[in-house]
This record gives C-alpha cells, structure tokens and sequence, in this order.
C-alpha cells in the first residue's frame, strides 16, 4: 500500500505563503516598500526572525528585493520574473493553470512535430517502451508520471535542449498541484491509447500527423484536467 507522507509546514513556511498570497493579491503592490520589519512581524504575529526568512525566501523566488537602509520592495514580477515563478502562481490561482496549458498545447504540439522530423531511431524505442509503461501503471499517479517521461523523450528527440527545458518548465508549473489533475490517467490503459497517436507519428516520421495528433491529445487532457479542478474546487467551496 502507498501511503503519501504528511507534509509538515513550519511557521516560517505559513509565513511564506501568506506573504505570497498577499502580495499577488495585491495587498501589498508592485514597487512599493514593505512595512519596517517589526511593524510587519507584529501585524503577521511571528518574530522579526521567522520574518526575515520568509523574506529571503521570497527575494530568492524574485517577489521581492530587499535592500540594506531602504527596506524590502515588492517586485514587478510580470516585468522582472522568469518561468521559474510558476509553480507557485500556478499553486496560488488556477487562472495561471489555464494560461500554462495553452502554451503546453502550442510548445507540445511544436515538439511533436520536430520530433517526428529529428528523432533518432534509439529514441524511438525509448518512447514505444515509455507509452507501455503509461498503459501498465498500478494507478493514475503513476501513470500521470509516466505520461511526463513520454513528454521529455518527445522533447529529447527534437535535437534542441532548449525544448527540453520548456517542457521541464511547464511539467514544474502544475506540478505541485498535479494530484487535482489526474483524471485523464484513472485509466492507465485510455491514457495510453489516447497518447498512442502522438508516439506512432513520431516513430512514423510523420510530423504533420505528430502535430494534429498531439493538438487533440492535449486539449483533451486539458480538458479532463481543469474540469477535475473546478469540480474539486466547488466541492471546497461547498464545504
């Protein structure tokens, strides 16, 4: 039996967290200054230390910079912020899910699509042997895991690293969230099949074909997965 480990979140975590929803919510706005530190802590009710490390935690991800005599700004994160932002704006509002998705279906399908011109025939053995392991997961977590690693081959075979680490990137965004995402993977055997089209066009060097097949598969999945998440979220607004 799998068991998932329970997480433990420290003060310093919460804090982290709230800062975050905070400042994406726009409590505290793009290029203004924090609060002193011991007004802050004080208004958060944690000490001037627990606080400094959210902070620190904060500027490492590029919400804020903190400067010595001025203070800590909140950062424009949509001018100065890169992909590694993400994950959390993902984990924070589903409306960044929706936004990640398109450009998972435009990039996916580009991908197919080079794939099917550039692969090599090593690769292509490593994604028939990849699909299998898709349609013989014990559950949906592993085959949603399983779906990924068919995703980097794919990406992989194009020849252009590059694509790899736009896949990596867009794979990070949700993957924090991904147990709310895997209604397309219940049935390991369907997510195979759906997947079959997109890895037979590529291992046929077809690249018209990889491209459309993969355009369908991931729309579909798309679907299945935000219309999981919105169901999980009414059913958390119920309660």
């Amino acid at each position: 039996m799998t068991v998932e480990s329970i997480q433990h979140q420290s003060v310093v975590d919460l804090l982290e967290a709230r800062l975050r929803e905070d400042i994406l919510r726009g409590r505290h706005t793009p290029g203004t200054l924090l609060p002193p530190e011991r007004e802050l802590a004080a208004g958060y009710g944690v000490t001037r230390t627990t606080l400094k490390h959210a902070l620190s935690r904060l500027e490492q991800a590029g919400m804020v910079s903190t400067r010595h005599g001025i203070g800590t700004r909140v950062r424009d994160f949509l001018r100065v912020g890169g992909a590694d932002l993400l994950p959390m704006l993902a984990s924070q509002d589903s409306g960044w899910l929706v936004e990640i998705f398109e450009v998972r279906r435009h990039i996916g399908s580009l991908i197919a699509r080079r794939a099917a011109t550039r692969r090599t025939a090593r690769q292509s053995r490593r994604l028939a042997e990849l699909l299998e392991a898709v349609a013989a997961a014990p559950d949906a977590d592993a085959a949603q895991l399983a779906d990924v690693e068919v995703h980097r081959e794919l990406a992989r075979a194009t020849g252009n690293r590059v694509y790899l680490l736009l896949t990596n990137t867009l794979f990070n965004a949700y993957m924090p969230v991904r147990r709310a995402l895997c209604a397309p993977f219940e049935d390991p055997a369907k997510a195979a099949a759906r997947l079959d089209p997109v890895v037979r066009a590529v291992i046929d060097r077809r690249p018209q074909d990889a491209e459309r097949a993969a355009e369908r598969y991931l729309r579909e999945t798309e679907k299945l997965m935000l219309g999981a998440l919105d169901k999980a979220n009414q059913a958390h607004a119920i309660r």
